[in-house]
């Protein structure tokens, strides 16, 4: 446990390591209960080992005659008494088997001492004419070890130790089974969270919530001088990644107190109530440490709704961890100081008794970061690293609609890992770039072989996308398009949008649909044929234009009425809402919102196939367009760089000159006219 700034407070919690104090505050005097169960059981071990002991020797002696003498032995041998072939010469004594005189067989031996004599062995090879084994075998105390009694004790000892444990921590709520009912919560405190809420960017009015909170465990008679109270349980609501649990961490070292983390699967074992116990001991340790924060992540892991899905009833084991957390905070008293603050991105499914007042009566939304949050928590990562000075934060802030901020500072990242692998002094902008792409469509494989076929067909298909997302009114602007594979996809088309976007206009569904037809129709056009390469456009356009019939209510002869699916999936079998009629209408809604989209697209790139045809002529040879070059192209004009191709080959003679010998200065004029002006190396 981390040390904190509180340490009076946090003993609190701590159990004394003996009983209770007696009436004169001293531990109470005599044996406690633990301490008798060992010596009752101690006594019980000994018994049993002595009983064990005893059975053993007595059933050793029963089945092995000893012989005293080698005389005996001798004549037992002489006799014919003793089988053939069966004297075995070993370390400790010669073992064989005697034929009695009823035929039944016995082992016996004659113990020669506790090493290997070879006086012995010299009497065994004159008396069987040298007709025995010499096996060796092994020693006295290797036997013991391998004896029974020997085994009996080490599971006597196993099974001691497993009772003592049990009986250590029999008051702790887990009985006999050790530390399963103490919580597993980690303590926190300023000084190890090393989190502000300044270094809180992009979620301005959630902050302003949490604020509240610190104030009034800093200065709690501010709030009950005019009878009000906190909140007893705030929940932060929001999209992974968006900064819930560092929002948290921020609360806690604003407030300086004693911050106890735990995760919602971590009450949930495989034994039954064990959850439960974990939630009294949870919060039993933080009202002796008020005042406190209670930080429960993923709190939809014991809070779903009860009674709901495949759960067993009443006694299902996360219905009774949930049970316990509705319990302890209704115990609150108002001179606890110890709030609950929980986290979930699923708030649809959680039980309605926890979002009762009361318990969790606030919910703080984090919202996904607008524009300008984007460009904040971008300044705030960018700190940690070294930018160069070309990289336009607010330019990475404008392509990054709908990101995160866990996307934001893996952007940041991956930057500064990928200039650190092409040995650059400082992060470009073409790095942030690249990082920006690759955490949200993934790597690009240049290095995949793609036959020529499906690398025109993918050239003429990302032209399709480009050529319509610059020329349809309505649609985002583009950004650049690329062959090069990345992530699961041949190519790309990029689009940076205006603005944020916080709802969808039936202009820009419309633009956007037909754009997405664009790649089907100028691949189908060029190649006489089709392919499984539109598969997500054919995705994204059915989504689209579903939406907008259940949800949005844009189909005329459906009117202002909702069709989809209501509630939050937690039901097991759905009914839909409309008859038959009413679905075989929708159906039609959604072909013909479709159908119109793909018609306007294939009337566009007719009248423009020639642009279609410059922009993925282009792409076969550069790989990469940007936005202002397609517009060219678009207009009829050329563009002016240098080829994959030609910059590879530059790169492969610049290569070969510097590993050959240094040539006369005739010879290095010619290489510099071989050469050629204009010729630049490869881009990182």
């Amino acid at each position: 446990m981390p040390q904190t700034g509180r340490e009076p407070r946090r003993d609190k919690s701590e159990k004394p390591p003996k009983g209770p104090p007696g009436k004169d505050g001293k531990p109470p005097s005599g044996p406690l209960p633990p301490r008798m169960g060992r010596g009752v059981f101690g006594w019980v071990l000994v018994f049993l080992m002595i009983v064990t002991l005893a059975l053993w020797f007595n059933s050793q002696s029963a089945q092995t005659q000893s012989f005293e003498t080698w005389a005996e032995f001798e004549t037992v041998y002489r006799n014919g008494e003793i089988k053939d072939n069966s004297i075995v010469m070993r370390d400790d004594a010669v073992v064989a088997v005697r034929v009695m005189p009823d035929g039944t067989e016995r082992s016996v031996r004659f113990p020669i001492g506790t090493g290997r004599s070879e006086y012995y062995v010299q009497q065994v090879n004159e008396l069987t004419e040298g007709r025995f084994k010499d096996a060796g075998g092994p020693s006295l105390w290797v036997r013991m070890l391998f004896s029974p009694f020997t085994i009996m004790l080490v599971l006597l000892l196993v099974f001691w130790f497993i009772i003592l444990r049990g009986l250590r921590s029999a008051g702790a709520g887990g009985g006999m089974l050790g530390n399963f009912g103490k919580s597993r919560h980690k303590v926190m405190a300023k000084e190890s969270t090393g989190v502000t809420l300044e270094m809180v960017a992009g979620i301005e009015e959630a902050k302003d919530e949490v604020r509240e909170i610190v104030e009034f465990l800093r200065n709690p008679k501010k709030f009950t001088r005019l009878g009000g109270r906190v909140p007893r349980g705030v929940l932060l609501v929001g999209e992974p990644g968006c900064g819930k649990t560092l929002l948290a961490k921020a609360i806690a070292g604003e407030a300086d107190v004693p911050f106890f983390s735990i995760s919602g699967s971590d009450f949930v074992e495989m034994f039954v109530g064990v959850g439960a116990s974990r939630v009294r001991d949870l919060f039993k340790q933080a009202k002796d440490s008020s005042p406190c924060i209670i930080f429960l992540d993923e709190i939809d892991a014991v809070g779903r709704k009860r009674g709901s899905g495949f759960s067993s009833g009443g006694h299902d084991e996360r219905e009774q961890t949930l049970n316990a957390i509705l319990v302890e905070m209704d115990g609150f008293d108002t001179s606890d100081q110890v709030i609950v603050v929980a986290a979930t991105n699923r708030v649809d499914v959680l039980d309605p008794a926890l979002l009762r007042p009361g318990r969790f009566d606030r919910q703080v939304h984090v919202p996904l970061p607008d524009i300008k949050g984007r460009v904040e928590i971008l300044r705030v990562h960018a700190k940690k690293v070294k930018l160069g000075p070309d990289v336009d934060l607010e330019r990475i802030a404008r392509g990054t609609p709908m990101f995160s901020g866990a996307d934001l500072a893996a952007i940041i990242n991956e930057a500064a890992i990928g200039a650190t692998m092409h040995d650059k002094d400082v992060i470009e902008h073409e790095d942030l770039e690249e990082a920006r792409d690759k955490v949200k469509y993934g790597r690009s494989r240049k290095s995949r072989v793609i036959e020529e076929e499906e690398r025109v067909a993918t050239a003429y298909h990302e032209a399709g996308h480009a050529v319509l997302q610059a020329i349809v009114p309505g649609a985002d602007p583009l950004h650049k398009v690329t062959i090069i594979p990345r992530g699961q996809a041949l190519g790309a088309t990029f689009s940076i949008p205006e603005k944020d976007r916080h709802g969808y206009t039936l202009k820009w569904l419309s633009a956007t649909m037909r754009v997405v037809c664009g790649g089907r129709i100028a691949e189908q056009r060029k190649t006489s044929d089709m392919s499984s390469g539109a598969s997500q456009d054919i995705a994204q356009l059915t989504a689209m234009a579903r939406a907008m019939v259940l949800e949005w209510g844009m189909s005329e002869r459906l009117g202002f009425v909702r069709y989809a699916e209501s509630g939050g999936g937690e039901s097991l079998m759905r009914e839909r809402e409309y008859s038959d009629e009413t679905a075989r209408i929708i159906d039609e809604e959604v072909k013909r919102f479709a159908d119109e989209a793909y018609k306007d697209a294939q009337g566009v790139l007719e009248e423009r196939w020639d642009a279609v045809e410059r922009v993925a002529q282009a792409l076969l040879i550069h790989e990469t367009l940007n936005a202002d070059e397609v517009r060219m192209l678009i207009e009829g004009k050329e563009i002016s760089r240098p080829s994959v191709s030609a910059l590879l080959a530059a790169e492969a003679r610049k290569s070969r000159v510097q590993d050959a010998p240094a040539p006369s200065s005739r010879n290095a004029e010619d290489d510099g006219k071989d050469t050629g002006p204009g010729l630049m190396p490869s881009p990182a």
